[in-house]
């Protein structure tokens, strides 16, 4: 009415009212009446924004790489921004301009171009190893003075979401990455199979060195079995010496007792053949039937049977008949014990 209209801003929005080109109001949640034909309200909004990107880089490999991520950003000097900018609001509450749906482009825009100063720095390989020093390097070229701050603006947050090469690339990659895993599953089998050859070896050392050490036990043991065989052999050769020393000694007293005996043999002969010569000396010019007689009464019955059949048989020519019963013959065998019990 008249001109007059009246205008309210949310506590994240900053307000401004300029009349005759001087700031009149200004702040954050401000409500008033201003007087539209000499005013102009500049209306910047102070909540954050993510603004999410996008684009195609070269590295220092001369490889193109996809980098995807998103920035949020919010206005931390609005009066920078207001005179970089047009937020100048129409009568109807709506920009004058279209600058407030460019200032996410610029954002991204300020994000390429930190992006590919690192990029051309970086080999695909680094890249695609982490984005954590990317991101890094990024947030430090935009916190800058000439960056994010020259227009007014402040870095609440900035995400790689991925980093990939072309699909030509990437399968290159991936069979490179392939072949380095096979490769390390078989270093990783033969470093398996030659520990175990290796353990396998050890134990047939160890297996060898037992045997080893088994056979030195063994030799010892015979040798030891040796030498007491050999100690036995000795003792019981000069056991055998002694015995035969023994032997010896017994045999040359046996010998002195042999030629002893023998002499005493000798000399006993001699002296029976001396006493026999004397005895048929003195004998020898007496009649054989006075010896014989003298005899009778001494000789044995069995020897005067055997003269008187021998007398018999001498004279047999002048007996005509002879009988001796069994009888007799018992009688005369048995006369001598009996006259010889009875003496």
């Amino acid at each position: 009415m008249f001109g007059f209209r009246y205008v309210k801003a949310s506590p994240s929005t900053y307000l401004l009212q300029y009349k005759n080109g001087k700031a009149m109001r200004e702040g954050t949640g401000l409500s008033f009446w201003y007087f539209a034909p000499n005013a102009s309200l500049v209306s910047i909004p102070l909540e954050s924004v993510d603004a999410p990107f996008m684009f195609q880089e070269v590295s220092s490999d001369f490889q193109v790489v996809t980098v995807q991520g998103q920035v949020t950003y919010r206005v931390a000097a609005p009066i920078t921004l207001a005179g970089l900018m047009n937020f100048t609001l129409k009568p109807d509450g709506s920009y004058v301009s279209e600058d407030h749906t460019k200032l996410p482009q610029r954002v991204v825009n300020a994000v390429q171009v930190q992006l590919r100063s690192v990029l051309q720095g970086k080999t695909l390989q680094e890249l695609l190893q982490g984005s954590d020093h990317l991101v890094k390097a990024v947030r430090d070229g935009l916190q800058r003075p000439e960056g994010l701050p020259s227009l007014g603006l402040e870095l609440v947050n900035l995400a790689i979401l991925a980093v990939k090469p072309n699909p030509e690339t990437a399968r290159a990659l991936e069979a490179q990455v392939r072949e380095q895993i096979l490769k390390q599953a078989d270093d990783a089998t033969y470093a398996r199979r030659n520990a175990a050859i290796e353990q396998e070896r050890a134990v047939k050392e160890n297996e060898l060195n037992t045997e080893i050490a088994v056979e030195a036990k063994k030799r010892q043991i015979r040798e030891a079995q040796l030498e007491a065989e050999q100690a036995e052999l000795s003792k019981r050769q000069a056991i055998r010496d002694q015995e035969m020393a023994g032997r010896i000694a017994m045999e040359e007293k046996n010998k002195g007792l042999t030629t002893l005996r023998s002499d005493n043999a000798r000399t006993e002969a001699d002296a029976k053949a001396y006493a026999m010569a004397a005895t048929m000396k003195a004998v020898q010019d007496i009649d054989p039937r006075v010896l014989q007689a003298l005899m009778v009464g001494q000789a044995d019955p069995g020897v005067l049977i055997a003269q008187a059949f021998q007398g018999l048989a001498a004279n047999a020519e002048r007996i005509g008949e002879l009988n001796i019963s069994p009888e007799l013959l018992q009688q005369l065998t048995q006369a001598r014990p009996k006259h010889l019990a009875k003496a």
